[in-house]
């Protein structure tokens, strides 16, 4: 029999120096300055980032992202040159449009400190965030600070910008007319929608503090005659603003199944008949056994929520067939990600 090799083990076990070597490039801005034109040498980098530690355990933390995949190298130590590989330069430049790194920056800042009491969690129940120590609700003091609002918003962008790219050519919205995004923070998805279908008109809808941002993008996108933007409160609304498509993205996750499925009920007496409903979600498949990420989201819900949790495609088809849906599908986004769609 083969012998049983540790390596896995060790590799997830010890998983966390290796995020941190990423989550601090992103907010060191390390794939930004390397995205400014030629190779850097290790001192340029020492220098630009203001490094203070010896050149040598510099090399360690940009070597340990060359093993990784995360940069290019020429040369060693010292005589080394480091470069961007065309996914970091992509994705983890922050002066490129496709910048996705907010959702990084976010888990350095936030989750990664939060995580750390995961056995609390889950002996608990109870939540590890801010609200932990009864200081703040993380909403609450989120719409408080403009500066963390952008910060929030441009990591839920980033983080939903492959999704909602996938999605618009994945499904066929020209069949609609009208679609609402409820949950649609700085209105990104309706201005992508719009931008590839011209023949509907968008609303998107979060909460009064997040509105000048959409207008904002709705703005630069130069989309005011089809795209708008308003206010709801998800948990207070009785009802939704009426579409042929309703879309959340990363909503019902955070709900316990009473709330699900009560925004689900509504959600269905809101969409007109042949019309539909998407969860835009890291749908965990039935067998539960490959969506890693999803799963661990199930789990980073219980760290903010502590009630809330990702769901499979037969749990999304049971919840909606209970409001009145008559079937559904699920389209496959970016990565771990789907569309669950439920049609009325």
């Amino acid at each position: 029999m083969e012998q049983p090799d540790p390596s896995h083990i060790m590799q997830v076990g010890m998983g966390f120096w290796a995020s941190k070597v990423l989550l601090s490039a992103v907010r060191l801005k390390l794939f930004t300055f390397l995205g400014q034109g030629a190779a850097r040498r290790t001192n340029e980098i020492k220098d630009h980032l203001q490094l203070h530690t010896s050149t040598r355990h510099v090399c360690d933390w940009l070597d340990a992202l060359v093993s990784l995949g995360f940069l290019q190298r020429d040369g060693v130590m010292e005589n080394a040159t480091y470069s961007n590989t065309p996914a970091t330069a992509l994705f983890l430049d922050r002066t490129r449009p496709t910048y996705m790194g907010g959702i990084l920056e976010m888990a350095n800042n936030r989750l990664y400190r939060f995580w750390g009491d995961l056995e609390e969690a889950l002996s608990t129940g109870r939540p590890q965030n801010e609200s932990k120590h009864g200081n703040m609700h993380f909403f609450e003091e989120l719409y408080r600070s403009p500066e963390k609002l952008h910060e929030f918003m441009d990591a839920m962008s980033g983080f939903q910008s492959g999704n909602f790219m996938a999605l618009v050519k994945a499904f066929d919205f020209s069949r609609f007319k009208t679609i609402v995004d409820l949950g649609g923070a700085d209105g990104f998805l309706c201005c992508t929608i719009a931008q590839h279908y011209p023949g509907v008109t968008c609303a998107t809808y979060d909460l009064p503090p997040v509105k000048p941002l959409a207008e904002e993008r709705i703005q630069r996108a130069k989309l005011q005659d089809r795209v708008t933007a308003g206010t709801i409160d998800l948990d207070k609304a009785e009802t939704f603003p009426s579409a042929d498509v309703m879309v959340m993205g990363n909503i019902l996750h955070g709900y316990d199944e009473p709330s699900k499925l009560r925004t689900i009920q509504r959600a269905y007496n809101a969409v007109q008949d042949g019309g539909v409903f998407i969860a835009i979600e890291n749908v965990i498949d039935n067998e539960r056994r490959t969506n890693t990420l999803g799963m661990l989201m199930s789990l980073n819900m219980l760290i903010e929520n502590g009630d809330g949790f990702d769901y499979t495609r037969e749990d999304f088809e049971t919840w909606t067939r209970a409001a009145g849906f008559r079937k559904t599908e699920v389209i496959p986004l970016a990565g771990p990600a789907s569309a669950a769609i439920a049609y009325r």
